[in-house]
């Protein structure tokens, strides 16, 4: 397939999905994407269609749109159908022409699965957190009673970036517990929890491609997951982030490739389920060194929208690469000493309930170096509308992050709708340090 046209099926309709879309787009080798289902920032590229007809997860429907429309390569964004099986899917129904972009099932279970992907660490002797694994309420509430130091209670499943509760007190954890299990909360995501040691630091989140044998990364991010200023209030699918984070010097981030990256892909191929895509490794700095938080089996959001931005090159080229197991035939190019941060503009009420159908409006962007990357957004009749709870982003690269981070909130200044919010201080810690 080295030089053959790329026509391509992107699933998703997040902010991630428009920044894939709009990165791949600029390969000399697509042709055409078609995105299932998109939204209001992939309608309005060029050589982008959105189609909302399709379910994310109604895979006889994919691979028949995929074969009707001379589909070489599938992009599954979210991991929602990744943990499903879209990817074996297509391999048994597709066809040999047809390639993706992602992980097996199998594979996939280090995010469907925060017990499976918990209970690989500690197998494989990959620093993490301490912690137990329940699928009883009764259990896991006598072992929170009977422990002393702080914890993180997690649903097992997928939640939607939104099943990890910290709480400050025993009555707190107790209360989550309940919430999560009992009243599910998260729904099935909750019969399983996980209960770890708290574990203090700085997060950082590394999007490594993989093959299935050769691993390369991106720069280090950093998110900020709570919906408040200062890290207050709750927790959400991510409100901002920059990258290259100043956490990490190279030799921390050398020595997190030798000692779980790099472990990480060759134990779950010598398993029997080698990882194809991008592996999203969440990680705390702790003074007794980097410690994996989670696995994810996608692009992080809105981690992609900083790190696209800073990727020079052919995205789709690695994808490919990546698909066919040569990823170490390919080179992964980033502006070196360039710096990008992303401010997620949220609707009014979120993480909580909020509005739906807003009218929007974008004024020109001011400065280069600045996109906005929609999220939940839909266009229709000439018109923009709110049609989720982080609704769309503005991204800027600059050769500081202090510029960066100025442009991208000048790009925020663009954007109006009824009740948006926004962090005001993204990057904030990196810059006062």
């Amino acid at each position: 397939m080295s030089s053959e046209k790329l026509r391509i099926l992107l699933i998703g309709n997040g902010g991630r999905e428009h920044a894939i879309a709009w990165k791949a787009s600029q390969s000399p080798r697509v042709e055409h994407i078609f995105v299932v289902p998109g939204n209001g920032g992939t309608a309005q590229l060029p050589n982008v269609t959105n189609v909302s007809s399709i379910g994310q997860e109604d895979f006889p429907a994919l691979v028949k749109f995929a074969k009707s429309n001379s589909i070489n390569l599938v992009i599954p964004g979210p991991e929602a159908p990744l943990v499903a099986g879209v990817v074996d899917y297509f391999s048994e129904h597709g066809g040999k022409d047809i390639l993706c972009f992602g992980p097996s099932k199998a594979a996939a279970r280090m995010e469907g699965s925060k017990t499976f992907s918990k209970d690989f660490m500690e197998r494989h002797n990959i620093p993490t957190a301490s912690y137990a694994n329940f699928s009883d309420f009764d259990s896991a509430s006598s072992y929170l009673s009977s422990i002393s130091h702080p914890v993180v209670i997690k649903a097992s499943g997928l939640a939607a970036g939104k099943g990890v509760i910290i709480p400050q007190t025993t009555a707190e954890a107790q209360d989550a517990l309940k919430d999560i299990m009992l009243d599910k909360e998260f729904g099935t995501a909750g019969d399983e929890v996980v209960i770890e040691e708290f574990l203090e630091g700085d997060e950082l989140s590394i999007l490594s491609f993989c093959d299935g044998k050769t691993i390369k990364s991106l720069p280090p991010a950093q998110d900020h997951k709570r919906i408040g200023d200062g890290d207050t209030g709750p927790n959400t699918g991510g409100m901002g982030t920059y990258a290259p984070t100043t956490i990490a010097p190279k030799e921390i981030v050398e020595r997190i490739h030798r000692d779980i990256l790099q472990p990480t892909i060759d134990r779950m191929r010598e398993q029997g389920f080698e990882f194809k895509g991008v592996l999203f490794t969440g990680l705390m700095m702790t003074k007794g060194g980097p410690k994996v938080l989670e696995y994810n089996v996608r692009f992080g959001d809105p981690e992609t929208q900083s790190l696209l931005a800073l990727m020079e090159g052919d995205l789709a080229e690695v994808m490919v690469a990546c698909a066919e197991g040569r990823l170490a035939d390919v080179d992964i190019k980033v502006g070196e000493g360039r710096s990008a941060a992303t401010v997620v503009v949220a609707a009014g009420g979120y993480p909580g309930s909020y509005a739906k159908g807003t009218v929007m409006s974008i004024d020109e962007l001011p400065e280069a170096d600045v996109v906005l990357f929609h999220a939940g957004t839909s266009f229709a009749d000439n018109t923009l509308k709110t049609s989720g709870g982080r609704v769309i982003a503005s991204t800027a690269t600059a050769t500081t992050l202090e510029d960066a981070v100025k442009k991208a909130y000048k790009g925020v200044e663009c954007i109006h709708f009824d009740g948006m919010q926004y962090r005001k201080d993204i990057a904030g810690r990196a810059l006062k340090r």
